[in-house]
């Protein structure tokens, strides 16, 4: 990056130590346009690619509509005055786990709710301010956030928990990445805790997509119990799935004696200063009247989520960042929710298999030319062309039927079955319930085969 001397021509990286530019003498640069402009940038410099520098903005600090983007990143945790429509929540889970402060057991929380309904904000939020509370009284205390949806495993969760501490703690004990198992991790993490905390609080966010969630809920849940540690461990469970607690045993369920809280989705209000709050992500005077009213209430009718509401308006701030529009306008919100939409499928859709692609391509293609439902026949026949031309094998007429049964469980269509009159018996007919633009765009942009088979990407 460049400061103000250089950008009004007091560099002369970009010039041949022989041209003209470079043998101007006493500053005299009224014959030549181009450096009393500024300085000329030799296009051969990587740093000047104009495939991602546009005129202008070498420096990267001349968007008309960004001001800091990173303001609207999902993983930005916003200030603890900018969190909304969450105070009750904040109370009641502090609540549970204040008993840390006073080095004693705090109780341990599930916390239920969907996606993007500040489950995760808050259980950070109220565990951060507790960790500064006890260590201000003098109670050494901690707390670790664990992804689960990416360390699916027990023994994935016990390292995550043994490898946080150990860098929170400055410890100078080398945990291995690999080739350990879940005790041994469990075993790191509790020699760290002993040598450095009285007490720490473990966040599981989306505890029910571990494996082994049973075995350890109730290792941690009886550590102290187990004597694997003297220190207070306090779990706030995290779960999109309203029934996780009642599906565990009895020994965990008496081992935790948990404290649940559901969390509703937020209203078009709270979303709307949600978005406020980000405002300043945006040059000034940029954001058009209608555009954070508006994405509030698309949210609110369609998810109530915040953390979409926001990633919209990223979106809508990129496209009308990369069409030079000068504002963001409610036009771009449209574009932004089908873009958000095709995201979304994309992540739904990219943990399927190639054949799962080329049979969704092939039903988005039959709905685009007539919107209705389809039986599982015809699908098949027009996916089977669909083989040819990609030159994919051919799956059997049983394995697509279940290829379609997965596409509906995923949410991308539903089956139906149909008695077909006399002597035709029953038979399924399935019928996509998402866009069917979202899906070819998604489809198409996911699969190098049918990108090509399609000559070009749909606009979105």
């Amino acid at each position: 990056m460049t400061d103000s001397g250089e950008s009004e021509g007091g560099n002369c990286r970009g010039h041949h130590l022989n041209s003209p530019e470079a043998n101007t003498k006493n500053g005299d640069v009224r014959g030549n346009s181009a450096t009393a402009e500024g300085v000329q940038q030799d296009p051969n410099d990587p740093a000047n690619d104009p495939l991602f520098i546009r005129e202008g903005d070498e420096d990267g600090s001349t968007s008309q509509i960004w001001a800091d983007r990173d303001l609207l990143s999902i993983g930005t945790v916003p200030s603890p005055d900018r969190i909304v429509g969450r105070d009750a929540e904040i109370k009641s889970v502090a609540g549970e786990i204040r008993h840390l402060v006073h080095g004693s057991q705090p109780n341990h929380v599930v916390i239920y709710g969907e996606t993007g309904t500040g489950k995760s904000l808050v259980s950070r939020h109220v565990s951060q301010r507790l960790v500064d509370t006890a260590t201000a009284r003098n109670v050494p205390a901690t707390s670790v956030y664990v992804e689960c949806k990416k360390n699916n495993t027990e023994t994935r969760v016990a390292r995550t928990i043994a490898r946080t501490l150990s860098n929170k703690s400055n410890s100078d004990i080398d945990i291995p990445r690999i080739g350990l198992g879940s005790a041994e991790y469990y075993d790191y993490a509790y020699d760290i805790i002993e040598d450095h905390y009285d007490g720490i609080i473990v966040i599981l966010d989306e505890i029910d997509m571990v494996d082994n969630a049973e075995g350890l809920l109730h290792e941690l849940s009886r550590a102290r119990e187990a004597g694997h540690t003297d220190a207070y461990i306090g779990i706030i469970a995290i779960s999109n799935d309203i029934d996780f607690g009642q599906k565990l045993n009895a020994r965990v369920q008496s081992s935790m004696r948990t404290t649940d809280f559901v969390f509703e989705p937020y209203q078009s209000g709270q979303i709307e200063q949600i978005l406020e709050y980000r405002r300043d992500a945006f040059q000034n005077g940029v954001v058009q009247k209608d555009v954070i009213p508006e994405t509030a209430d698309r949210s609110a009718d369609e998810h109530g989520d915040a953390r979409k509401a926001v990633d919209v308006l990223r979106i809508a701030g990129d496209i009308a960042d990369d069409a030079e529009a000068g504002a963001v306008r409610p036009e771009h919100v449209d574009k932004a929710v089908k873009r958000a939409e095709v995201n979304r499928v994309k992540e739904t859709i990219e943990s399927t298999s190639p054949q799962s692609k080329l049979v969704l391509y092939t039903f988005g293609r039959l709905t685009s030319s007539n919107d209705r439902r389809f039986r599982t026949s015809e699908i098949y026949s027009h996916y089977e062309t669909t083989c040819g031309d990609v030159g994919a094998d051919v799956l059997s007429y049983d394995r697509v039927g279940q290829i379609l049964s997965t596409l509906a469980l995923l949410g991308i269509s539903e089956s139906q079955q149909v008695g077909g009159g006399h002597k035709q018996g029953v038979y399924l007919e399935h019928q996509l319930i998402k866009d069917t633009d979202v899906i070819m765009k998604a489809v198409v942009e996911s699969d190098d085969r049918l990108l090509k088979l399609h000559n070009g990407n749909y606009e979105i």
